[in-house]
Order: C-alpha cells, then structure tokens, then sequence
C-alpha cells in the first residue's frame, strides 16, 4: 500500500511538471513581439472572423506550411494575414514558428549560392511554399522537400521583417 502512495506522488509530481513546462512554454510563445512571422501547421486550420470559437469561420486554409504573418495576439488567438492580405483570428495551435516563405510574382531562380551570379540549381514557379532558411545580404536560403538553394528575399512572401 505505501508503495502504491508513493508511485502515485512520483507521477503525480512528474505530471504536474510537464504540465508547468506545457504552460511556460505556452506563455513563452505569448510573450513574442507583434509582429512576426509564423506558419499553418495543420492540413486544416480554421481562421475566424474574431479571436473566440463563437465567431463565424471565415477562411479554411487547406496548404500546411503556407506562411502568415502574426500582427496581434489576444490570449491564445493570433490574428494574421496571409500572403494575399487577408485578415483573420486562428488559434495559436494551428500555427508554427517554423518559417517558410512562397514564391511570388514570376518563376524564380533558386541559386547555389547567394549572388545572381551563382550556378542556377532549379527554378520555382509563383505559389511554391518551401523552408526559409539564413537570410543575408539580400538572399535566403529556400528548401522545397530535399531541394535547396539561395532565392532573392524581394521574391518571396515570408522572408525579412515582419
């Protein structure tokens, strides 16, 4: 029996820990400045006309990895936009600080290194989401699946200052 007690302080204790760590971390992500950059983590996710669950669903975004921007934060909904300049309220676990970008405008150049000179690797056609990776100078390094090479930041959404 005292055995029994004692497990169940241990895993107790232990559930209370993950629980506090769940919550620093959850504060944590509250506690980053608006705004930034994010992506949808799910194959679904909701984005609503305001920041609670009573409010109509305006947007399904089916496109995992697509990269928003988060311009205000009210408790656990961020309200974002999205590469087109739609504004909407998503639930904070639908999204990711994971960045990514989208090639806009025309087919873009992916490069082996970062300059207009560099050896052209692939190309990308407008729409492609891929991993943003180190930007410097002007450049960016883009991953699409195993892929990957330097992109010009003017040339994707996701990349720079929020």
């Amino acid at each position: 029996m005292r055995t029994s007690s004692i497990k169940r302080l241990v895993l107790g204790g232990i559930g209370a820990g993950a629980l506090l760590g769940g919550a620093s971390l959850a504060h944590a992500q509250a506690e980053v400045a608006t705004p930034y950059w994010a992506s949808i983590q799910r194959e679904e996710a909701f984005a609503r006309a305001g920041p609670m669950a009573t409010y109509q669903i305006e947007w399904v975004f089916r496109r995992k990895h697509l990269p928003v921007k988060v311009i205000k934060r009210y408790g656990v909904w961020r309200q974002i936009v999205d590469p087109s300049g739609w504004t909407g309220w998503m639930h904070s676990n639908m999204l990711s600080r994971k960045r990514t970008a989208i090639v806009n405008g025309t087919v873009l150049a992916i490069r082996s290194a970062p300059q207009d000179s560099a050896r052209l690797m692939w190309r990308a056609e407008p729409g492609v989401v891929g991993e943003l990776g180190d930007c410097e100078k002007g450049w960016c390094e883009f991953a699409v699946d195993k892929r990957a090479g330097w992109v010009r930041q003017d040339q994707v959404w996701g990349a720079g200052e929020p």
